[in-house]
């Protein structure tokens, strides 16, 4: 197995906790007050959090890496990408699958596209950061899990509300 097949198993891994997260709030009464449920003012909900993640995959399988790649969702990316501030119009649970889904079959083809040598180059679009490709498999495995676990504490925090 290649060291990209490994990273990219790395992020299969937090893909089922997030998704298994979506599960768990969709057997709610009210699936969608969840999702949009703020632990305090000004404070993400759980459905920025998610698709946050989705656009920033999609951010990265092409504006980044892969900026000849054709865009999908550009129209949210400004609600979505980081710095953003949250809005009250909050995705379903359905089209944070969709695009949690698309974005990642766009992520995954352009890292297995890049390959294991070239994993010390700085794509253009991260030269400012000084982000390698290896720095790019890191911060997104992290990203996941960061917000996974922001949407899930704010989600125990709904129900202890409750």
């Amino acid at each position: 197995m290649s060291t990209t097949e490994l990273l990219i198993k790395s992020l299969e891994f937090a893909r089922v906790r997030t998704l298994g997260l979506l599960d768990s709030i969709e057997k709610e009464s009210d699936p969608q007050a969840v999702l949009s449920w703020r632990p305090g003012s000004g404070r993400a909900h759980i459905g920025w959090q998610v698709i946050h993640l989705a656009i920033t995959e999609e951010i990265f399988a092409t504006e980044r890496l892969a900026p000849q790649k054709q865009a999908h969702w550009e129209e949210i990316w400004p609600r979505f990408r980081g710095g953003s501030t949250p809005d009250d119009d909050v995705p379903s649970i359905a089209a944070i699958r969709g695009v949690l889904s698309g974005a990642r079959e766009h992520l995954l083809d352009t890292l297995r596209t890049i390959g294991d040598d070239r994993f010390d180059e700085i794509p253009a679009a991260l030269r400012e950061r000084k982000l390698t490709v290896r720095d790019v498999f890191f911060v997104l495995a992290w990203h996941e899990a960061h917000h996974q676990g922001q949407a899930h504490l704010t989600y125990n925090l709904y129900k202890a509300s409750r």
